[in-house]
């Protein structure tokens, strides 16, 4: 079980997002608003909280959203989770469709932060079913994906 620690959203690809506090997911879409949504499989990115405050530790002075990441949640290590596996938070079922990604050479993000921790630790889903997702909620494993 983990919790949800940030909610975040931008207007435009490549940028840092911003925490919103809650936000609207719609089925098979992404976030209301944010420039990742639209019909394909890295609909909403997730990252762990725990993977965040080790990059703050090492001195670097980021906010939740720093690294292109919708929601930051405490209590999983989501890169170790398998392809498939589907998380609840509310009435929201989110999917895992991709663990890591390529970097963009030099993103935004990169040139801020002087690296990025998402190509290796973030993970993406699509929306199974819609709602609402606020800080605080709790996010939970419905069914783990097969290795």
């Amino acid at each position: 079980m983990g919790k949800v620690i940030a909610v975040c959203t931008s207007p435009e690809k490549g940028t840092q997002k911003h925490n919103v506090g809650c936000a609207r997911l719609v089925e098979d879409w992404g976030i209301e608003g944010d420039a990742h949504a639209g019909k394909w499989h890295r609909q909403v990115s997730l990252l762990s909280h725990e993977q965040v405050e080790a990059f703050r530790s090492r001195g670097a002075v980021v906010d939740h959203g720093a690294f292109g990441e919708n929601l930051v949640v405490e209590g999983f290590d989501f890169k170790a989770l398998p392809i498939g596996t589907k998380f609840a938070c509310n009435d929201v079922v989110l999917e895992l469709t991709q663990v890591g990604k390529q970097c963009h050479s030099h993103c935004a993000i990169y040139k801020v932060m002087g690296g990025c921790i998402m190509p290796r630790e973030g993970v993406f889903t699509r929306v199974l079913h819609g709602g609402a997702i606020c800080v605080g909620d709790e996010l939970t494993i419905l069914e783990e994906g097969k290795a």
